[in-house]
């Protein structure tokens, strides 16, 4: 377990690259746009242009009718210089990636300073197409961490991790990821340990003080790079800003802010759980085991994906009598339970709306790679542990597990969201019933959460440990979440902290809820997606915009309120229409009887 000073083991071994484009690795819109990938080297570069390709494409919506680079956002080549380094932290045994990125634009006399811990679980790039974006075309520089997950695959069976560009190299100090496991033993395929998984470290409950070493240690390079200029939080113009995972660090990063370090905070459909409603890991069992079951009901048929769930009723019908017989589900037929199942989903937060995503979510196998990662992450389960029986492997034909190849490693950093099924890296599950074969092992993981075992106390502990307060000190905060958004949901996260905020006290809070907005905008470049819903990123550069102007002595940003967007549908050749500002709808200073409050100690958001 390192005890170091997150500083003193970063620097030392910080790689610095110089770049003609920081923002898109020289492939412009065009190139991330284009269905396929470029065709790049093995060696570093060839995996950083690469990851860059995967990172942008994971995020953002660049379909030509997605407005990106003409309605919002900017894509121009920023020349500069990236600085990547593993930082340690202090009682945890892996350290996490950070990188720093200064543009040539950056003004030393008037330093601005982005911090942007990345989103899900991805890599030390995963956060360039939202706050790298806006922070490299502001001329501000954008430090980033991968907050202790990030690509973080290590193969069990040679002994293998990555370095900080996606090296598959030996353990040791290179590695950002040394799995506690024991050593290659027999012909058994071991498979690959998983950083977010099997740290040991609970990431989640550091990605607050994660965020704050990032920007210290942005800080001090700047000082490095700039010799005789001092950047400090009185003097330096810092904002925080993420999306999805890397926005709830954000707000945990602000709550521990008690120096002052972060002036804005700017976080977009952030996962985050205060106490008294479902942690992501509660209400990922749940909505695993639930959301085949709801899926039945006839109006869920007409929802995106929804055809390709067809060949699975019986699976789904199989699920629904297994609720019934545990309880989970009421109900005297498959109608019934359906309806039932539903009514649970909505329970824990989930609106209507939220809920159209359903099919979606099934058939993606959201809900189980949530639910196995988080797991073993609360449990902080090493990776012989195999909680449940899950673990991770590459796989054959048969869909059986196999022994990585250098090929497989050599792709890790490049196309991996950091979390399986992803890169090829798939989930092993134990055996269950083949005629509904998730159950068994989404059945333990919530047999494991709900029990007084030891391992479930290890779980319920370290959900405790990731809870956030509510409590923001008196500075500009801005959170955005989308009202359809069926992975967060607006109920179980951003509405409730925002209520926990508001009793507090917090007097520089707005909050946009945007109707027609869901988690994924790069799902938009599929029609089926793009006909129902507005992108969430328009609404995240539109913030940072108002908080840059509000700290450089403007008007506030606008106040709480629902956003109404415009669906698109489908155009009569059968494509969709190009996205406009109408459909975007206005963030507006007045909104009137869209206005959302707390009223008691509940937020009264308008329908």
């Amino acid at each position: 377990m390192t005890q170091e000073s997150p500083l003193t083991r970063s620097v030392p071994s910080a790689q610095e690259l110089r770049s003609d484009d920081l923002l898109s690795a020289g492939l412009g819109l065009a190139g991330l746009a284009d269905a396929k990938p470029p065709d790049v080297g093995t060696d570093a570069a060839g995996r950083r242009r690469l990851a860059y390709y995967g990172n942008w494409r994971g995020i953002a919506d660049l379909s030509a009718a997605g407005g990106y680079g003409q309605l919002y956002g900017h894509v121009q080549a920023v020349p500069g210089v990236e600085i990547s380094a593993w930082i340690g932290e202090v009682g945890l045994w892996q350290p996490h990636g950070v990188l720093l990125q200064i543009p040539d634009s950056f003004d030393p006399q008037r330093p601005c300073l982005v911090v942007a811990p990345v989103s899900g679980s991805r890599g030390v790039y995963g956060a360039l197409a939202t706050a790298g974006a806006w922070a490299l075309s502001h001329g501000c520089a954008v430090v980033y961490t991968d907050k202790g997950a990030g690509t973080g695959f290590y193969d069990l069976d040679a002994a293998i991790g990555l370095s900080i560009d996606g090296e598959p190299v030996m353990p040791g100090p290179n590695a950002g990821f040394n799995a506690d496991a024991a050593p290659p033993f027999g012909s058994e395929v071991r498979g690959v340990a998983v950083k977010h998984a099997h740290s040991k470290d609970n990431p989640e409950a550091h990605w607050g003080r994660m965020t704050l070493s990032a920007a210290r240690f942005a800080l001090l390079l700047l000082e490095d790079k700039f010799p005789g200029q001092r950047f400090r939080a009185g003097n330096t113009l810092v904002i925080a800003a993420s999306i999805s995972n890397g926005a709830g660090a954000v707000l945990h990063a602000i709550e521990q802010d008690d120096g002052g370090l972060i002036d804005a905070v700017v976080a977009a459909a952030p996962q985050i759980s205060v106490e008294g409603v479902p942690s992501l890991l509660d209400y990922a069992t749940q909505a695993a085991l639930l959301a085949p079951c709801a899926q039945l009901l006839p109006e869920m048929a007409g929802t995106p994906l929804a055809p390709y769930l067809v060949l699975r009723k019986a699976e789904f019908e199989a699920r629904c009598a297994s609720l019934a017989g545990s309880g989970w589900v009421e109900g005297a037929n498959t109608a019934a339970q359906a309806r039932s199942a539903y009514a649970r989903l909505r329970a824990l937060g989930f609106p209507p709306t939220a809920l159209a995503n359903n099919a979606t979510n099934i058939a993606a196998d959201i809900w189980r790679a949530v639910a196995v990662t988080y797991a073993q992450s609360y449990a902080r389960a090493g990776a012989d542990e195999q909680l449940c029986g899950y673990r991770f492997a590459m796989v054959d034909a048969q869909g059986q597990p196999r022994v990585a190849t250098a090929a497989d490693r050599g792709q890790w950093f490049a196309t991996s969201s950091g979390i399986a099924p992803s890169a090829g890296v798939q989930i092993i599950g134990p055996k269950g019933d083949p005629a509904d074969p998730a159950l068994a092992g989404i059945g333990c993981l919530r047999q494991a959460y709900d029990s007084a075992t030891p391992i479930g106390k290890r779980l319920r502990s370290g959900e405790r440990e990731l809870r956030a307060l509510g409590v923001l000190p008196d500075r500009p905060v801005v959170i955005i979440h989308g009202r359809e958004d069926g992975l967060i949901p607006v109920g179980a996260t951003a509405r409730p902290y925002v209520e926990s905020a508001l009793r507090h006290g917090a007097g520089q809070l707005s909050y946009w809820e945007i109707e027609h907005a869901q988690h994924f905008d790069a799902f938009l470049m599929q029609p089926a997606y793009a006909e129902r819903h507005v992108p969430l990123l328009p609404y995240f550069y539109q913030a940072l915009d108002q908080v840059l102007a509000r700290l450089q002595g403007g008007p506030p940003p606008a106040p709480s309120q629902v956003v109404r967007s415009q669906r698109r549908g489908a155009a009569a050749d059968g494509g969709v229409p190009a996205l406009t500002r109408a459909h975007l709808g206005q963030v507006r200073a007045d909104p009137g009887r869209d206005a959302i409050v707390l009223q008691g100690e509940r937020l009264l958001v308008p329908d």
